[in-house]
């Protein structure tokens, strides 16, 4: 019915397909390994990198700012979601 052509390449696929699933799992365990022996702030801050008072200063604003407006959005979805009766 099928032919020896299309079985082989249907092999091939599979042959793939699990190769390809091998390779992220290994990506992914990895990469897990390694965040969990790093420190957060290491990667985003090198030693001996002090920010400057300017920069804390901005990223503190940044920080407040962006938590309003999570805190506006979420208000917002909960009255759209379940707050008001139609």
């Amino acid at each position: 019915m099928w032919s020896e052509q299309l079985t082989n390449m249907l092999l091939l696929m599979v042959m793939a397909s699990l190769l390809r699933a091998s390779w992220e799992l290994s990506r992914q365990h990895r990469s897990g390994a390694e965040q969990e022996g790093s420190n957060p702030s290491a990667a985003t801050n090198p030693e001996g990198a002090e920010l400057a008072p300017w920069q804390n200063e901005w990223a503190e604003k940044a920080v407040k700012r962006y938590a309003e407006a999570q805190e506006k959005k979420w208000r917002r979805w909960n009255e759209a979601m379940f707050e008001r009766s139609a």
